[in-house]
């Protein structure tokens, strides 16, 4: 049932009731009232346009980052906006994206690396596209006790405790001597062009480890060409039990997997996505471009709603994470205890059993612009595609731009922030100033190689790192 219907249906309902005696005049008045109140909601929403599709259901990864559509569904969000949402879980971001892909899902919690790998061809051709950012930071890379032990010995203590942030300086002996001793030295990340593992890359890499080479004009989509440190893929909830059965000896993956090593007592954070690129972009929120065409009003109050509940988990400092921890707890999302989701949620961050660390931005949903898509987010992934050969040849600054462009799509967050701020649900001081926005932030540097990167020179950035492809090679 649409907005116009139901408001008529609610208004000729209300009409046909008889008057209590003695009270005609003032029914007819609150009859009135009632009747301006519901055709004045009903004008808005004709403003904004009606919801093409009111009946939807979206995808997620149980991973405490997928919050904002738990929220908006929860807190009623969708509802204001007509929509009639059903949240699923989905097995692993393959299945996911193929799901959004066929139509099955009408969008999801995706990584931000997949929209752009599924429109370049890397992997899954489709040309998916996003509207929202859902969030900064939230990652961390953790390592067995064993190595932990080992590294240790590398890591300047004081007080008694490692130095953050822990270089992979180092772990470069430790992958030392198990190549001298033959071993593989695995790792897990969570999908080939996820934020984890260009994250865990990153990081390696600025400690003089080889993460590896992809080489799909060749046939080879392992990443391992070249590698000292061999990477691979394990689904989120599966990455401590894997590194407890000793398969691989440490991942990168999101919250609340890196603690859950920690209360299990079986393996040790060593650094945060924080720490190695300060208020990264983590997950989006993803749609396929034939289903945006299709409908985009409801796309429009998607993020609206969504928009909503980023502001909520983030207001007056964080005071709702506790409501939003208990509400993730719940085995529907993300299902793990209350205690863990609670110690990086809550601003907290527990990195070797007791040593616990104030990090408030290690989970952002809505400050610092964290919602809005700029392309500068999405050249940097399409760099690190690049950086490690998942795009083959080399292209132009232009290319790039206009990859982004594609994707993200800025146009779309600005009509649902300004119809928030029509309504009163959301200040322009909220958002970004729309009218001087152009999708790139200034150059960035707070990197744990201090590497610079500016969005508007892709292949300058390139050709600054000493390990990873320069902007004119192929392997």
């Amino acid at each position: 049932m649409n907005i116009r219907t139901y408001l008529n249906k609610v208004t000729n309902k209300v009409k046909s009731l008889p008057a209590p005696r003695g009270t005609l005049t003032n029914f007819a008045v609150a009859i009135t009232l009632l009747s301006s109140v519901l055709f004045s909601a009903y004008a808005n929403a004709e403003k904004l346009g009606y919801a093409e599709k009111e009946e939807l259901k979206f995808g997620f990864i149980k991973l405490t980052d997928m919050a904002p559509l738990a929220i908006a569904y929860e807190r009623g969000y969708f509802e204001d906006e007509g929509l009639y949402v059903t949240l699923e879980a989905q097995a692993n971001w393959k299945v996911l994206l193929d799901r959004v892909i066929t139509g099955e899902l009408d969008g999801a919690h995706m990584l931000a690396g997949q929209p752009l790998g599924a429109t370049i061809g890397y992997g899954t051709q489709a040309h998916i596209m996003t509207a929202f950012s859902m969030d900064l930071n939230g990652n961390g890379i953790t390592v067995s006790n064993e190595i932990w032990k080992k590294m240790k010995a590398n890591i300047p203590h004081e007080n008694g405790k490692p130095v953050h942030p822990i270089s992979a300086e180092a772990l470069a002996p430790v992958v030392q001597e198990y190549t001298d001793a033959g071993k593989p030295f695995n790792m897990g990340m969570v999908f080939p062009v996820s934020t984890h593992n260009y994250e865990l890359r990153y990081w390696l890499a600025a400690g003089g480890i080889h993460p590896g080479f992809y080489a799909p004009h060749k046939g080879d989509t392992s990443g391992q060409i070249s590698a000292q440190a061999l990477l691979s893929v394990t689904p989120p909830p599966q990455m401590p039990a894997t590194m407890e059965a000793g398969t691989i000896y440490g991942y990168c993956v999101g919250e609340p997997w890196n603690q859950q090593a920690v209360f299990k007592g079986i393996g040790v954070p060593v650094i945060t996505d924080y720490e190695i690129w300060k208020n990264n972009p983590e997950k989006v929120f993803g749609v396929s471009s034939e289903w945006q065409e299709k409908y985009p009003n409801t796309h429009i109050r998607v993020v609206k709603a969504m928009i909503r509940a980023a502001m909520w988990l983030d207001a007056n400092n964080n005071a709702n994470r506790p409501e939003a921890v208990k509400i993730l707890s719940q085995s529907n999302y993300v299902g793990a205890d209350e205690e863990v989701i609670a110690n990086s949620m809550t601003g907290t961050f527990e990195y070797e059993k007791g040593d616990v660390r104030e990090i408030p931005d290690f989970n952002v949903f809505f400050r610092y612009n964290a919602t809005y898509p700029y392309y500068s987010d999405a050249i940097w992934y399409l760099t690190q595609m690049r950086r490690w050969g998942q795009i083959s040849e080399t292209k132009s600054d232009q290319w790039y731009k206009d990859i982004a462009k594609k994707v993200y799509r800025p146009d779309i967050y600005a009509m649902a922030a300004k119809a928030l701020i029509a309504e009163g649900k959301a200040k322009a001081s909220d958002f970004p100033n729309f009218a001087d926005e152009d999708g790139f932030k200034p150059p960035q540097s707070e990197f744990i190689d201090g590497v610079v990167y500016d969005g508007t020179k892709p292949n300058d950035y390139l050709e600054s790192f000493k390990i990873g492809l320069k902007a004119e090679q192929k392997l």
